[in-house]
C-alpha cells in the first residue's frame, strides 16, 4: 500500500515516508490509496480464527487490534504477528497503562464513557503517541538519521509528545503552546520532562498562530529539508491510524445490536476522522457527533455546508478544542469529493484567500452520512458535568462534557428505542483541569499518584513572538538534524 495526498500533487509514498513526513510536499495530508479490512489482517494473530474474528477484535484488547492496524495500513512494513508484537511493546513501554488500555464505562442505560485517558500525560493523544516514539525509533534506527519534530498544540498533545518522544536519541522535539491558553497541569507536563533533547516554546498567540508556524515551516521546503522536519499533530498519519483503534474495540464490545454511535468532542477533526477510518475498514461504526465548543466551524460546516473561519478562536473552559482551522477536515472533504485532489486544492488556495468555501451539494450529503454537529458553549459545559457528577458520581474534563452535552438527551433517547449505545469519549482526565472541574461539582480531582510530583518539578520553557523567523531561527539553533 502507498500513501496518497489529498492535494493529488505530491508523488506516493510508503507508510514509513508518510509517517516521517507528516505534511505531503503539496501541503495536503497523506491518506492510504485505498481502505483495506482490517479483520482480513487478524489472522494469524495468536491463532485467531476467521469464523469469530469480531470477536477476537472486540475480546482481545487494544494491542491486538492495534498490530492488525499496523498490518492493514503499512503495506507490508509489519505483518500481523510483528504488528501485534510492536504494539504489545510500544504499550508497555510507557509503564503507566491499566490492564484494559482503553476501558469503556457504562454511566447509564445504553450510554458508556469511553475511558482515554489512562496513558502518561493523562490525555487521549497518548494512545497514538506511545506507538509513535518507537515506531521513529524503529525507522530511524533502520536509516541512521535524525528528525527534528515540530508541534503545535492546543493543550494535550505537547504534554502527550513530550512523554512519547523524550530521551530518544534520533530525535529533537520542539512544542509550539500558546501563550495562557493552557491548563497548569496541561503546561507542566510539557515543561518538566528535564530531557535535553524537548524544547518548549511559549508563542504569543492562540493555536492557529502555532498550528500556523508549523505549516509555514514545513511549506518552506529548504527549511523543512535541512531540518529533518516531521510532525506529530493529527495531520501525521500514524497519529490517526493509532486512534481509530479504540473505535474498532469499542465498537465491536457493543454492537450486538446494531452499529455503535460515537459523540466526539473535537477542535482539529482528527478524532473524528479516526472513527471513519475504523467504519471504512469493517468496524460498526454508526454517527459520530462532532461536539464543539463555541468554536465552532465543524458543526457550522455540517449544518450550513460553508466552510468558515471566525476572525479568531474564542477562550473557552475547553482549551484543547479552542481551533478554528481543523486541519484534519481536509482529509475528509477529500472522501466526501471522490478523493479528487485537484477539486480539494482550489477550495482550500479559496479558503487561505477568503477563510472559506461552499462545499458541494453531494460532498455535503456524503458528510451528514457519517456525521452530525453540535456547538456547546461554556454554561451548558459546566452544567453537564454538574449533572453527570450528581447522577453518576463520574467527574468529567471539560471537554468530555462537550460530547456529553452535545449528544444531547433527544438524541440519546431516539438511539435507546432503536437498542442502539452510545459512547462518549473521555479525551482527558478530570485533574488536568481541576479548578473548572471544581467549580462545576464541587469536587477538586486528584491527580494519579503516578503524577503526583508534577508540581514539584523545576519549569524549563522559552517564549518567542508569534514570528515563523524567530521560530525557525530557534529551531536551527537547537536541532542536532540540521544540515
Amino acid at each position: 500500500m502507498r500513501y496518497i495526498s489529498t492535494r493529488g500533487q505530491a508523488p506516493a509514498v510508503s507508510f514509513f515516508d508518510a509517517v516521517l513526513a507528516g505534511l505531503a510536499p503539496d501541503g495536503g495530508l497523506y491518506v492510504p490509496e485505498s481502505w483495506p479490512s482490517l479483520t482480513d489482517h487478524v489472522v494469524g494473530i495468536q491463532g485467531a480464527p476467521a469464523s469469530d474474528r469480531g470477536g477476537y477484535v472486540a475480546n482481545c484488547g487494544h494491542d491486538f487490534t492495534a498490530g492488525a492496524a499496523l498490518a492493514a495500513l503499512s503495506g507490508g512494513a509489519f505483518n500481523a504477528s510483528s504488528g501485534f508484537e510492536f504494539a504489545r511493546n510500544a504499550y508497555a513501554h510507557s509503564g503507566a497503562w491499566p490492564k484494559a488500555t482503553t476501558p469503556l464505562v457504562q454511566i447509564d442505560v445504553g450510554r458508556w464513557l469511553l475511558e482515554l485517558f489512562h496513558g502518561p500525560s493523562l490525555s487521549f493523544k497518548d494512545v497514538a503517541m506511545q506507538l509513535i516514539g518507537p515506531l521513529y525509533d524503529h525507522i530511524l534506527s533502520e536509516r541512521n538519521e535524525r528528525l527534528t519534530v515540530i508541534c503545535a498544540t492546543s493543550g494535550d498533545t505537547g504534554g502527550a509528545a513530550v512523554e512519547a518522544l523524550k530521551g530518544r536519541d534520533h530525535i529533537d522535539l520542539f512544542v509550539l503552546l500558546p501563550k495562557g491558553r493552557v491548563s497548569d497541569v496541561q503546561r507542566r507536563f510539557m515543561t518538566t520532562s528535564g530531557a535535553p533533547n524537548v524544547q518548549s516554546i511559549e508563542i504569543d498567540g492562540d493555536f492557529d498562530a502555532c498550528q500556523a508556524i508549523v505549516k509555514s515551516s514545513f511549506a518552506d521546503r529548504d527549511f523543512a529539508s535541512r531540518a529533518r522536519l516531521s510532525g506529530v499533530n493529527s495531520i501525521n498519519w500514524a497519529r490517526i491510524l493509532a486512534q481509530s483503534v479504540y473505535y474498532h474495540t469499542a465498537a465491536h464490545a457493543l454492537c450486538a445490536h446494531g452499529p455503535v454511535h460515537f459523540s466526539v468532542p473535537t477542535g482539529n477533526f482528527g478524532d473524528a476522522f479516526s472513527g471513519y477510518v475504523a467504519k471504512q475498514m469493517g468496524a460498526p461504526v454508526g454517527q459520530i457527533m462532532l461536539a464543539t465548543n463555541a468554536n465552532d466551524i465543524l458543526a457550522r460546516a455540517i449544518a450550513t455546508g460553508r466552510y468558515q473561519r471566525q476572525q479568531a478562536s474564542i477562550p473557552t473552559i475547553s482549551p484543547a478544542m479552542d481551533i478554528q482551522v481543523a486541519s484534519n477536515f481536509e482529509r475528509i472533504l477529500f472522501e466526501a469529493l471522490d478523493r479528487d485532489g485537484e477539486h480539494v486544492a482550489r477550495l482550500y488556495r479559496q479558503f487561505a484567500q477568503s477563510g472559506g468555501f461552499d462545499i458541494p451539494a453531494p460532498a455535503l450529503r456524503f458528510l451528514r452520512d457519517h456525521f452530525e454537529g453540535r456547538s456547546v458553549d461554556d454554561e451548558e459545559t459546566r452544567a453537564t458535568m454538574h449533572a453527570v457528577h450528581r447522577e453518576s458520581g463520574h467527574l468529567l474534563c471539560p471537554h468530555t462534557a462537550v460530547a456529553e452535552a452535545a449528544a444531547g438527551r433527544d438524541i440519546e433517547d431516539d438511539r435507546h428505542r432503536l437498542g442502539l449505545p452510545l459512547v462518549h469519549l473521555a479525551t482527558a482526565h478530570p485533574a488536568k483541569f481541576p479548578d473548572t472541574v471544581e467549580q462545576a461539582t464541587g469536587v477538586r480531582p486528584a491527580l494519579p499518584a503516578k503524577c503526583a510530583d508534577l508540581f514539584a518539578k523545576p519549569e524549563t520553557m522559552s517564549a518567542l513572538p508569534n514570528d515563523l523567523a524567530a521560530v525557525q531561527d530557534f529551531i536551527r539553533d537547537r536541532s542536532r538534524a540540521w544540515s
